[in-house]
C-alpha cells in the first residue's frame, strides 16, 4: 500500500475548528481523539506554545508524558522549533518574545519524558515518604527477570518436596509440543503475570466446586456417547470416527483404572488435552442425509455428542477458575521473595515506579498538595496506552481539591489536563493498557467538565488509502453499550493529493490459493503468498521506477528503496512456527536486503546457532558432533572433503582399513604428522587449534573475551557482513557477546554455565533479535503491528493474511 503522495495541494483542513480550540481555549480540559497521521503531537505542542506565549504556563511547571523516550526526544525538538518560530513571528509582542526566550532557556529542565521517568523523579525527590531506598536504581528488564527467576527457582525447588494442590495439578499437565511449555514454564508464566498485577493484592474468590464429582460425571457421559460408535451403519462414517476416538479414550482410562484408583489430577490434565486437541475432530458430523443407525437419527447423535462436549468445556473452565484461585495464594511467596530481592539490591522495576508513585500521591496529602501546586499543566500523549496506575496518578495530580484522594471523585482544574489518544490504537493490553480503562477515564472526565474533540484530517496517507480504510472499518467499529470495549470509528478526512502515475492501494493476488478439491485453503495461501510478496518487493525496488517524497522535507523525489518498505505481520510466531521465515527466504532468494525488527527467532538464526555450536565445541572439545557442526558451519566453512581428508590423515597406522581418526580439538599431532598434511588438512588442523586454545583459556578470562576472540579468529566481522542479512547477523553475534557480559554481571559460575544458559534460552525460544534499525539502515523492515506502532513507511504490505 503506497502511502506517499507526489504533492500537497489541498490546503483546506476539515477539522480546523478543533485545532483552533486546542490552540486557544486554554481554560478547558480537552480529551483529544486523533487517528494516526492526524498531527496530534503537533496539536499538543501548539497548545504548550500558546500557554508559554500568553504567560498562562511555564516549562518548569509543565509535565508532558510520552509513551517512549524516543517520542519524548522528538517532542522536545519539535517544541524548541515551535518556540523559536513563535518568537520570530511578526505578530508576537515584546512581552511574548520575552516569555518565549525564558522558555527556551528552561527547555532542558522541562519534565518531558515517559511516565516511568516522571515517577522515578518523584520517588528520588521524596524517598522517605515513599518508603524507598534514596539511592535506588531502576532494574533493566533483564535484571528484573533474573531476580524473579532466582526467587521462582528457590520456591520451585522447595515446593517440589510437597506440592500443594494447585501446583500438584499443574505438574500433571503435559508439555505442549508447539511451544514446548511444560509445567515449570506454566508456573513461571503464572508468576510473571501475578507480579505484573501485584497492585491488586486482594485474594481471589474461590467458588464452591466439587472437581472430582464433576470429572466422574463427565467421564460417565463421555463413555455413554462413545459406545454409540459401535452402532453406526457404516464404518467410514466421519461422525462414527469421532465417537470412536471418544470411546478409545474412555476405554483406555477404564483399563488403567482397573489396576489402580482413579487419579483425578492426572485425569483432569488428560481431559484438558483431549477436549482441546484439534486431532479429536469434535466438529465432524458425517453426511447429513444419511441415517446414523437403525432407530438412531444422526441429528440426535450429534446433539448428544455436542452436549457432552459443552459439559466437558464447562468442566475445564470451572477447573481453570478453581486452579487460578489456588495458584494465586500458592505463588504469592515468589512475588514476596522477588520484592525482597529488589530491596536487597536497591532496585525498583518499572511497575514499582508506578505503584510507589501512585501510593505516594494518593496516601500522603502533603506530598499530593505540593505536587498539585508545583505542576500547573499536564500533557499526556498516547493516553490509550495508559494503565490503571498511570491514569489514577495523573488525574489525582490535576485535582482541584487537594484533600480528595479517590481519583474517581476528582474534578480536574479546568485546562490543567490535556489528554491525546486514539482508542483504535489500544493494542498494548499485554502491558496492562486496555481500551476499557481508556473509555472509563474518558467517561469520568466528561462528567466533570472535560470536552472531547476529534482530529480527523490525516496528513500521512493518500485519499484512496483513507477511503479503503474508512469503507472497511466504519461499518464494523461501532461502540458497544455502556461499559463496552469497542471504540467508535471516526472517519479519516483527506488532505494530500492522490499520487500520479501509480495506485495508492494494490491488491496483490495470491498465485496458488486452491487446494486439491478446487477450494481456497489457508495452507496454500501460506505456501504461495511469500514468494509473490518477495517478487513484488523486488519489482518495486528494482523495476517500478516509482518515486516518493524525500524524508528531509525538501520536496525532492527519490526512488523507492528497500528501507522504504515494511512487511507488517500480526505476529511472528504461530503455534511455535516462525511465520516470517518464508517471507525472509523469498527476499533472500532475490538478494533484497531486509531487517527483522523485534523478531523472536534470535536463537533460530544461522549465526546464533553457529555460535552456540562453537561454544559447545569449546567447552567439550571431544564432542565430535559439536566440533563437526562448528567446523562445517558458517564461521569456519570447511567442506566435508577437507574434514574427511584430515580424519584419514590422522588415523592410527595400526587402524583397520576404512577407520577414521577422531575429530577431537584436543588432539595434538607430532611434527612428522603435521608435515604430512596437505593444504585442506592443515586448514582443519588450524581450526581445531583455535578451538583448543579457546578451551584452555575459557575459565581464566571473561566469557565475552572468549567470544570476541573466536569471532576475530574466523574474521566473522568481515565475513558475516557480506551475507544477504549481514547487518542483522553481525548485530546478533554482538548481542551474544552482550548476553555473556550481562550473564557474568549476574554472578556467572563458569563458561559451561553460560553455554547451558544459552541452550535453555534456545529451548524457550523467546529472545528477540538484536535491534539494528537506524534511519539509514538499508533493508525491508519486517515488523509486527505492535513494533510498527507510531512509525510510518512509504510502502506497507500486509502479509500472513490467514
Amino acid at each position: 500500500m503506497p502511502t506517499d503522495s507526489g504533492s500537497r495541494t489541498q490546503p483546506v483542513v476539515a477539522d480546523a475548528e478543533a485545532r483552533r480550540r486546542i490552540r486557544e481555549d486554554l481554560e478547558t480540559t480537552f480529551f483529544v481523539e486523533a487517528a494516526a497521521g492526524t498531527g496530534k503531537t503537533s496539536a499538543l505542542v501548539s497548545r504548550i506554545v500558546s500557554l508559554l506565549r500568553c504567560g498562562a504556563g511555564s516549562l518548569d511547571r509543565i509535565a508532558a508524558v510520552t509513551f517512549t523516550e524516543k517520542a519524548a526526544g522528538e517532542m522536545k525538538l519539535r517544541l524548541r522549533a515551535e518556540i523559536e518560530a513563535a518568537r520570530e513571528a511578526p505578530d508576537a509582542s515584546d512581552a511574548e518574545r520575552e516569555r518565549l526566550e525564558v522558555a527556551l532557556s528552561q527547555l532542558e529542565l522541562a519534565r518531558i519524558g515517559t511516565i516511568h521517568a516522571f515517577c522515578g523523579d518523584l520517588l528520588h525527590e521524596r524517598p522517605v515518604e515513599a518508603g524507598v531506598d534514596p539511592l535506588f536504581e531502576v532494574a533493566p528488564t533483564e535484571e528484573a527477570e533474573g531476580l524473579l527467576e532466582r526467587a521462582f527457582e528457590r520456591w520451585f525447588q522447595e515446593v517440589l518436596a510437597e506440592p500443594p494442590e494447585g501446583v500438584r495439578r499443574v505438574l500433571r499437565r503435559r508439555v505442549r509440543a508447539f511451544d514446548r511449555a511444560g509445567p515449570r514454564e506454566l508456573l513461571r508464566g503464572a508468576v510473571a503475570s501475578l507480579q505484573d498485577h501485584r497492585d491488586f493484592p486482594a485474594p481471589w474468590r474461590r467458588e464452591p466446586f466439587d472437581r472430582n464429582a464433576e470429572i466422574d460425571a463427565v467421564m460417565e457421559e463421555l463413555a455413554a456417547v462413545g459406545e454409540l460408535a459401535d452402532q453406526a451403519e457404516r464404518a467410514d462414517d466421519w461422525l462414527a470416527r469421532n465417537l470412536k476416538e471418544i470411546q478409545h479414550f474412555c476405554r483406555e482410562t477404564a483399563l488403567r483404572e482397573s489396576v489402580r484408583d482413579r487419579d483425578h489430577d492426572g485425569l483432569e490434565a488428560e481431559l484438558r488435552e483431549f477436549g482441546r486437541s484439534a486431532r479429536t475432530h469434535w466438529h465432524w458430523r458425517g453426511f447429513a442425509k444419511r441415517r446414523y443407525a437403525p432407530g438412531l437419527e444422526r441429528a440426535d447423535v450429534i446433539l448428544r455428542r455436542d452436549d457432552v462436549k459443552a459439559r466437558l468445556d464447562a468442566l475445564l473452565e470451572e477447573s481453570d477458575a478453581d486452579l487460578a484461585a489456588l495458584l494465586r495464594e500458592e505463588l504469592r511467596p515468589v512475588v514476596d521473595d522477588y520484592d525482597a530481592e529488589k530491596r536487597a539490591a536497591g532496585r525498583l522495576d518499572f511497575l514499582d515506579l508506578l505503584l510507589r508513585a501512585r501510593d505516594l500521591v494518593r496516601d500522603d496529602a502533603g506530598v499530593r498538595a505540593d505536587l498539585q501546586q508545583r505542576f500547573r499543566h499536564f500533557f499526556v500523549d498516547e493516553f490509550q496506552d495508559t494503565d490503571p496506575l498511570q491514569a489514577e496518578l495523573l488525574v489525582l495530580l490535576a485535582a482541584d481539591d487537594p484533600a480528595e484522594s479517590d481519583w474517581r471523585r476528582v474534578t480536574p482544574i479546568p485546562g490543567k489536563l490535556f489528554l491525546v489518544g486514539d482508542p483504535k490504537q489500544s493494542i498494548y493490553r499485554f502491558r496492562r493498557a486496555d481500551v476499557e480503562i481508556y473509555e472509563d477515564a474518558k467517561r469520568l472526565l466528561l462528567e466533570r467538565g472535560a470536552e472531547v474533540v476529534h482530529l480527523t484530517t490525516s496528513f500521512r496517507s493518500l485519499p484512496s488509502l483513507q477511503q479503503a480504510v474508512n469503507a472497511s472499518f466504519e461499518p464494523l467499529m461501532r461502540p458497544d453499550a455502556e461499559g463496552g470495549t469497542q471504540a467508535r470509528y471516526v472517519a479519516l478526512q483527506p488532505w494530500r493529493a492522490e499520487a500520479e502515475g501509480r495506485p495508492g492501494v494494490v491488491a496483490l493476488p495470491v498465485p496458488r490459493p486452491y487446494g486439491d478439491y478446487g477450494k481456497i485453503v489457508n495452507w496454500k495461501i501460506d505456501e504461495s503468498l511469500p514468494d509473490a510478496v518477495g517478487a513484488f518487493v523486488d519489482w518495486l525496488v528494482e523495476e517500478s521506477g516509482w518515486t516518493i517524497e524525500a524524508s528531509d522535507g525538501s520536496g525532492a523525489r527519490e526512488r523507492i528503496r528497500a528501507r522504504h518498505v515494511c512487511l507488517l505481520f500480526r505476529r511472528f510466531k504461530s503455534f511455535g512456527r516462525d511465520v516470517t521465515r518464508p517471507y525472509v527466504r523469498a527476499l533472500e532468494a532475490r538478494r533484497v536486503p531486509h531487517v527483522l525488527v523485534g523478531g523472536r527467532s534470535f536463537h533460530e538464526r544461522e549465526e546464533v546457532q553457529a555460535l552456540r555450536n562453537a561454544l559447545t565445541a569449546i567447552e567439550w572439545p571431544d564432542d565430535e558432533l559439536a566440533v563437526y557442526a562448528t567446523l562445517r558451519g558458517p564461521f569456519f566453512a570447511l567442506g566435508d572433503d577437507a574434514l574427511l581428508a584430515w580424519r584419514l590423515a590422522v588415523r592410527s597406522p595400526e587402524a583397520a582399513p576404512g577407520t577414521l581418526g577422531r575429530l577431537n580439538a584436543m588432539r595434538r599431532l607430532d611434527d612428522e604428522a603435521l608435515e604430512g598434511l596437505g593444504v585442506p588438512e592443515r586448514e582443519v588442523q588450524d581450526a581445531l587449534a583455535i578451538l583448543r586454545d579457546l578451551h584452555l583459556r575459557r575459565n581464566h578470562r571473561p566469557i565475552a573475551e572468549t567470544l570476541s576472540d573466536l569471532l576475530a579468529a574466523v574474521r566473522a566481522h568481515a565475513g558475516v557482513a557480506i551475507w544477504p542479512t549481514g547487518e542483522q547477523a553481525l548485530a546478533n553475534c554482538l548481542r551474544v557477546i552482550d548476553l555473556a557480559r550481562r550473564f557474568e554481571r549476574r554472578g556467572a559460575a563458569s563458561f559451561r554455565a553460560f553455554v547451558d544458559h544459552l541452550e535453555r534460552e534456545a529451548e524457550r525460544g523467546e529472545a528477540q533479535d538484536a535491534p539494528v534499525v537506524e534511519e539509514g539502515t538499508e533493508g525491508v523492515r519486517i515488523m509486527t503491528v505492535h513494533k510498527a506502532k507510531g512509525l510510518e513507511f512509504p510502502v506497507v504490505i500486509l502479509v500472513d493474511p490467514t
